[in-house]
């Protein structure tokens, strides 16, 4: 009969060769899916956590399962441990505490947030919390993230606040036997754990054991013991002596994570929706929503639904740009993967009901956060006019192509979606239309219906403020500009002009395009009379709004204008105003 010692170095080298094995594991736990392996962590090494799996029966997807479907279930230290992954910080290993989750998509607790650093290159937005900023800890991105995008995620604070309170309870509730209190080692460091019971020896060689620590008998919660001391790395896997293994009770672990679940939904639906996370997308702010809910949030004003705070809302589709919380993703998918699915599902069906085509008016340059007045006559756009007042006010306005454009079509491929703010219809059935510019499209199919143009388009969209900033600290690091730009005396003399626009910073060309309009003011131009004024509103401060206004208002060719239609970032079309103030200047309009 082989010894305590032979057994326990069986037992290791078997744990390590298995632990080598890149396998997916199956569970069905009461309400929880099926997990399989994946990856994620600061490296993004191996995770495991459960994924979608189809139900045995029809539950309420808030219900935990019974009592005796849970004991009927039991879990291996696999599972258990991807399962507890999803209450672990990637950073320092412990439970999530103060979680927050960067622009990046991925969460860490607020105390392994790096050392920030004075962000150099960037003057737009330039605001407070955007000035300092912070090397991602992930290697998988890496980008400088701004200070300002990175508040606690209060529905992960919120979540991990009672899985905490749960746990201790639970900790506390089930009592530190002294047969279960155990020695922790790291046979391969960072990458296994072995948990024996303290007094054993392991057989191999190993790291130095940590001191003998007491932990309730069960996986989970021992689990979450050692993780608390900072024993229990992210991307390590965890192996459990058999003996050991022998004394934790399985329905105890089926007990606490059912009711972890049921603690954690009641913190996971969008406050817009009210129903479980889709895609869920959480702000510099720290609110999280699902991201087709911000958006139609987005479409009516760019606050944050709950602290109103001024959001960045021209990406929100771009899930590069703005990637979803992975870790509230995860968790949704882990416990409720089929009402995951039925939300998805119900998206998608709200998508095919709008089907796409946008109803096209072809007449005139029309641009975002802009005024267009029209008189509607014709009869094919009356028609069309009162099915978009019917439905959601908005159509699509495109301008006639360039002449001697090649384009088989009659009309140029970008365009402005207008919404309908204020309507009088005359009565011999004209109306007369103010709208609001939304945003901007590209062309990608189109027909006609009783008349009128109807479109399939894709939506045209900024890059990210982070992308901006990159941009700018890139192009000004290339070739700096002219410190005297915009200091340009008396208020009619003529500008001093930049050789290289590439190399100004974004605040130096909204000054210098600036200056302008207040000089072409003081000469009292017919194009910045009152009249044209009190449509468009006096030269806006913000950079983003700036090329649109400018572009509205100063008497140059429509076709000319429209290549502001084709730029993605605020910076670019600064240059195109820039240029037009030159050209402007040197008379060659």
């Amino acid at each position: 009969m082989p010894s305590r010692h032979q057994r326990d170095a069986s037992f290791s080298r078997a744990a390590v060769l298995d632990h080598r094995r890149t396998t997916a594991t199956r569970m069905s736990l009461g309400g929880l899916p099926r997990a399989e392996v994946h990856a994620g962590s600061p490296g993004e090494p191996r995770r495991s956590y459960p994924r979608a799996a189809a139900p045995s029966r029809p539950r309420d997807e808030g219900t935990p399962g019974t009592d005796a479907e849970a004991a009927g279930n039991r879990l291996v230290p696999g599972q258990v441990r991807g399962i507890f992954r999803l209450i672990q910080c990637p950073n320092c290993g412990r439970p999530l505490r103060e979680p927050v989750t960067l622009p990046c998509g991925r969460s860490i607790c607020k105390a392994c947030l790096p050392e920030t650093h004075r962000r150099t290159n960037i003057s737009y937005p330039g605001t407070v919390g955007r000035l300092e900023g912070f090397a991602c800890p992930f290697p998988a991105c890496r980008r400088d993230h701004a200070a300002g995008d990175c508040a606690v995620d209060v529905t992960l604070n919120k979540a991990m606040t009672v899985v905490h309170h749960e746990l201790e309870q639970a900790c506390a509730d089930t009592g530190f036997a002294p047969e279960t209190s155990v020695t922790v080692t790291e046979t391969e460091p960072g990458r296994l754990l072995h948990i024996v019971r303290a007094g054993r020896h392991l057989g191999v060689e190993v790291s130095a054991p940590s001191p003998v620590i007491p932990v309730p008998p069960s996986r989970f919660l021992a689990m979450y013991r050692i993780a608390r001391l900072n024993l229990l790395r992210y991307d390590s896997d965890v192996s459990f002596d058999a003996d050991l293994e022998s004394s934790f009770a399985s329905e105890r672990d089926v007990a606490t994570i059912e009711r972890v679940k049921s603690l954690v939904r009641m913190e996971m639906d969008c406050q817009v929706c009210y129903a479980l996370f889709y895609d869920p997308l959480t702000t510099p702010c720290g609110h999280t929503f699902c991201r087709h809910c911000l958006g139609r949030v987005a479409d009516h004003a760019p606050h944050c639904p709950v602290c109103r705070r001024v959001l960045s809302v021209h990406r929100l589709w771009d899930r590069d740009s703005c990637p979803p919380n992975h870790l509230l993703a995860e968790i949704a998918s882990a416990f409720w993967s089929d009402t995951v699915e039925q939300r998805r599902m119900a998206v998608l069906a709200e998508a095919r009901h709008a089907d796409g085509r946008v109803p096209v008016f072809v007449c005139t340059l029309s641009f975002p956060s802009m005024p267009t007045f029209l008189h509607v006559f014709e009869a094919r756009y009356r028609l069309m006019i009162r099915r978009a007042l019917e439905g959601d006010r908005t159509f699509g306005m495109v301008l006639y192509r360039r002449p001697g454009s090649t384009r088989d079509l009659e009309y140029e491929d970008l365009g402005t979606l207008l919404r309908i703010t204020n309507v009088e219809f005359l009565p011999d059935g004209r109306s007369l239309l103010e709208t609001m510019g939304v945003s901007r499209f590209r062309i990608r199919s189109s027909a006609h219906v009783d008349g009128y143009l109807v479109a399939e388009t894709e939506c045209i969209n900024d890059i990210s403020i982070a992308e901006e900033e990159e941009l700018e600290a890139r192009e000004t690091r290339a070739g700096p500009g002219q410190d005297g730009l915009g200091e340009t005396g008396p208020a009619t003399a003529a500008p001093t002009l930049p050789c290289h626009l590439d190399g100004l910073a974004t605040r130096e060309l909204m000054n210098f395009a600036r200056e302008f309009v207040l000089r072409m003011r003081a000469l009292s131009v017919d194009w910045l009379a009152t009249r044209m004024l009190s449509i468009y509103g006096n030269c806006p401060d913000d950079p983003a709004v700036f090329p649109w206004w400018f572009a509205s208002i100063l008497p140059l060719n429509d076709h000319e204008k429209y290549r502001l239609l084709a730029t993605t970032s605020v910076r670019e079309r600064l240059k195109i105003c820039c240029q037009w103030v030159l050209n402007w200047e040197e008379r060659r309009w």
